[in-house]
């Protein structure tokens, strides 16, 4: 977690949107939330299941519209930029790092504030035959605008890692920053946090991950053997979260392992195990669908089906998981900055719905990787980045 996000952040500030407190999300405190993977296991699982009108108004009246960042971006709509491709949705998906609620109070203590964990740029293709997941650091190095908070008053322009805009406005402030590092516009967002995550990989019955060596780590709570091992969802909090007992330690290798995980999970739920057998499925949509937060758009069962029921057919090898291009922050070796001009030829390829192809990261001796994310060519008419996708072998 980024526990130096800004002065903001430590002194309990919360923005308009999706936070731990903040206006709109009042209903997300009675819940247990869904992890960083969860839309995407919606997305792809979504128009799986004919269910009777009783449980469909469940699972659609389980979602909390998040009113206060729609009215807040809004607010500065002429400033945001405009979609190019007709058809093409980009969604903004942000774990925090609460720790408000009885399942988040055990992994720390609960301050009043809560920052972006994670954060996943995730691009529908307008065909709907592809999907792309961009990691984005929380150290990322950015220019965060000025941003309102819950009591009205507003923050200045700022240079700050990227995980201060979600901790001083809320979504609204992590979108807005967002969509001016990258030209991009997000047609959607999602805030998701750790007791839902785990609900998630419970529900599925454990997600199977691949470790060389043992971990044995007390501060994730993880002990386990080397080879095919398939987590709870404790465990794979831990997984996910750990650093210093898997890979080197960065924050970087940290997003590569989740990206990993995701693409293990999106195999699992795609499997006719789960798609097919209602008494599994419909665990997977209640714990997804009581956990999101969403934009109104999406605040329904029929918002995110009109999304991406063209997505079940989408083969697993077409869903990509990358990071941002990035390196060492000349000003703090703890920070990072972007790569340029290849994180622009990354945004480019987004803002226009092109190809964008991912290469396999080689795994280390602790489950780590050895990248930093960079395109292999980056002149080639479809730039090659390191990452992963959803069809390869978590052992290989």
């Amino acid at each position: 977690m980024g526990d130096d996000a800004g002065s903001a952040a430590s002194r309990g500030d919360l923005g308009h949107g999706a936070s731990a407190s903040g206006a709109g999300l009042k209903r997300r405190q009675r819940r247990r939330r869904l992890g960083i993977a969860g839309i995407v296991v919606v997305a792809l699982a979504g128009g799986a299941v004919g269910v009777g009108w009783a449980v469909y108004a469940k699972l659609s009246g389980n979602i909390t519209a998040d009113e206060a960042a729609a009215a807040e971006l809004a607010r500065y709509e002429k400033e945001r930029p405009t979609s190019l491709v007709r058809g093409a949705q980009n969604i903004l998906l942000i774990g925090s790092d609460s720790r408000s609620g009885e399942g988040n109070a055990r992994y720390g203590r609960d301050s009043g504030t809560e920052r972006s964990d994670t954060t996943i740029l995730l691009h529908l293709s307008a065909g709907r035959d592809s999907v792309t997941a961009v990691s984005l650091p929380r150290d990322l190095m950015v220019r965060v605008p000025g941003c309102h908070r819950p009591d009205g008053s507003l923050t200045e322009p700022a240079l700050q890692q990227f995980n201060y805009a979600f901790a001083t406005g809320g979504s609204a402030c992590s979108i807005r920053t967002v969509e001016k590092l990258t030209g991009i516009r997000i047609d959607h967002h999602v805030v998701v946090d750790f007791e839902g995550f785990k609900e998630m990989v419970d529900a599925l019955d454990g997600v199977e991950v691949c470790l060389r060596k043992p971990v044995d780590d007390k501060d994730a709570k993880l002990k386990l053997p080397a080879g095919r091992v398939t987590l709870d969802g404790e465990q794979a909090l831990g997984y996910v979260r750990a650093r210093k007992s898997l890979g080197d330690g960065s924050d970087t290798d940290r997003m590569d392992r989740q990206q990993r995980f995701l693409g293990a999970l999106v195999s699992k739920v795609q499997s006719n195990d789960v798609l097919l057998n209602p008494v599994k499925l419909y665990p997977v949509l209640d714990a997804a669908t009581s956990s999101l937060t969403t934009d109104p758009d999406l605040a329904s069962l029929r918002g995110l089906y009109d999304l991406v029921r063209g997505l079940r057919g989408i083969p697993t090898e077409r869903v990509q998981f990358l990071t941002v291009p990035r390196e060492s922050y000349t000003g703090d070796a703890n920070r990072d900055q972007l790569v340029q001009p290849d994180a622009e030829k990354l945004f480019t390829r987004l803002r226009t719905d092109e190809p964008v192809a991912v290469m396999a990261s080689r795994q280390d001796s602790t489950g780590g990787t050895e990248n930093s994310g960079e395109p292999g060519d980056a002149d080639s008419p479809a730039p090659t980045f390191s990452g992963n996708t959803a069809d390869e072998d978590v052992c290989e």
